[in-house]
């Protein structure tokens, strides 16, 4: 599945450069390597983020719009704000701590975003499991990669809306 998980994320990654018609920044990197119990307690973070978030909206189904699509950004506050702060290149003055950027985390959940994509899929052609039910978990995991990419990569508000322009 690497090797699906791969292509998805570079087709991601290529489409966006091509509306945006330039190569994508790469993020900053914190001078001293995360030791990888590290980087797995924090990407064990953001997957729990990432289905904790989920049962909720499946709970409580209040984020979603009047057709139905579930409005990604309001389901996933909490991980969107993890990746933020895994990105983060600058600290106020007054912080009791530097910045230390560690998108090598993002990527490991961007992996496992795709990941989950391509499962989800699978189950689908399956017709495994609420059919209905994964297919708002397919929809909000699927924006949920690009929004995730637009934060890796930098992206402002205008190239986003570029992005939603060029479809």
């Amino acid at each position: 599945m690497n090797d699906r998980v791969a292509t998805l994320l570079d087709g991601r990654r290529s489409r966006i450069s091509r509306a945006l018609g330039r190569a994508l920044a790469q993020p900053e990197v914190h001078d001293s390597p995360l030791p990888e119990n590290s980087r797995e307690h924090l990407l064990g973070e953001a997957r729990d983020l990432y289905w904790n978030e989920l049962e909720w909206e499946n709970l409580m189904e209040e984020e979603a719009t009047d057709d139905g699509e579930p409005l990604t950004e309001l389901m996933f506050p909490g991980l969107l704000a993890f990746v933020r702060g895994l990105l983060l290149t600058e600290t106020n003055p007054d912080a009791l701590a530097p910045a230390e950027p560690r998108p090598q985390v993002v990527e490991d959940l961007l992996r496992f975003l795709a990941g989950r994509l391509l499962e989800i899929d699978e189950q689908l052609a399956a017709d495994e499991g609420s059919a209905e039910q994964l297919e708002v978990e397919r929809a909000a995991t699927d924006r949920l990669i690009d929004l995730v990419l637009h934060r890796y990569h930098g992206l402002d508000a205008t190239d986003v809306d570029a992005l939603e322009r060029a479809g």
